[in-house]
């Protein structure tokens, strides 16, 4: 088994990376905060009483029994840290996003290679959601035919008092499609099972908080792969009346039915999460897959001792966050008075 560590604590994702490890066999061995994220530690020190508090970053980055690195840092931060844990020898899960910018996802790319360790991006909407799990084994059943699209929503509550001032700073997080729809286009490459792909257009920008200019509010994408089409929608507008933080969907379309996801609520009433909805030949049918088994975190331990790919290739990672960035990069600007006009 394997011991890893923590360097970074600003997003909450960070307790979700490490249960799956946690809960696959992995020592959570030791842990620091960066200096921007000391307001977060009394609480992080309560969940986790058992890991050590490093005196310094570079007690963990030499520190020979410890082979993985994770972190949920500011997302500008967290390919330079990366580039550091592979440089010292181990391996690194990043939460999404692991790239703010392309020349970042150049250098990693650069320094992966050369040193032949793991770069993982934890993207928590497939690796920690059971109904998107399941999906994945019935598509690869055969359950829908060919997967000829998919279609991924992503709306979020921005709830502005909760949020640290990275957030409402575009060169901090790098953009809406940059961040959360990266677990967009992860999703389409594993469903579609595209190994090349490329953006068609894309749109992004703030039309509903004037009073946050740094932050981007909507976007969306329209691409396309050597495996299938996708459409992403993300948004900052889910509203008080949501019982939860976002109605997260995935729709994936086949030859021979289609599968829909409702993630984290279904708004029919139904309880709980993960909720899957098939379409088949012979009809409809829905899914409760709150006993999936989620995989993610035992697969990761077993490439880190094994020097495997079996949680997810380095190519999709690399292709997953290549696709969000020049999305990103190529948005054109969404017109607030557009977008707003009343009917």
């Amino acid at each position: 088994m394997i011991n890893f560590s923590v360097i970074g604590i600003m997003h909450g994702h960070i307790y979700g990376q490490i249960k799956c490890l946690v809960d696959a066999g992995a020592t959570f061995h030791s842990w620091i905060a960066r200096p921007s994220e000391h307001m977060l530690e009394a609480e992080f020190t309560k969940a986790f009483p058992n890991a050590a508090h490093a005196a310094s970053e570079d007690e963990i980055l030499n520190d020979n029994r410890v082979q993985l690195v994770v972190t949920s840092t500011i997302p500008v931060d967290r390919a330079p840290l990366g580039i550091s844990v592979m440089l010292h020898g181990k391996d690194f899960m990043s939460d999404k996003p692991g790239f703010t910018t392309l020349e970042q996802l150049n250098t990693v790319r650069e320094v992966q290679k050369r040193t032949q360790r793991i770069y993982s991006i934890c993207f928590s909407e497939r690796f920690e959601n059971r109904a998107t799990v399941r999906a994945g084994e019935l598509v690869r059943a055969g359950a829908i035919g060919r997967v000829l699209q998919t279609v991924g929503l992503g709306p979020h509550r921005v709830n502005p008092p909760t949020r640290q001032p990275y957030f409402f700073d575009i060169s901090q997080y790098g953009g809406i499609l940059c961040d959360i729809a990266s677990h967009q286009f992860d999703q389409f490459l594993y469903f579609t099972g595209s190994t090349e792909a490329h953006i068609v257009a894309s749109q992004a920008g703030n039309v509903g908080h004037p009073e946050y200019p740094g932050l981007q509010d909507f976007g969306d994408v329209v691409l396309r792969g050597n495996g299938g089409s996708g459409y992403v929608r993300v948004d900052w507008f889910t509203p008080a009346g949501l019982p939860t933080w976002g109605d997260g969907r995935l729709t994936i379309l086949g030859t021979q039915g289609y599968i829909e996801l409702r993630k984290y609520l279904d708004i029919a009433g139904r309880p709980g999460g993960n909720h899957l909805f098939l379409v088949d030949t012979s009809g409809t049918q829905h899914i409760q897959c709150e006993d999936t088994h989620l995989p993610y975190g035992s697969q990761l331990i077993y490439d880190v001792l094994h020097r495997t790919e079996t949680a997810m290739t380095q190519q999709h990672a690399f292709l997953a966050s290549e696709l969000a960035l020049t999305a990103q990069l190529q948005a054109q600007p969404v017109n607030p008075s557009i977008v707003l006009q009343p009917l």
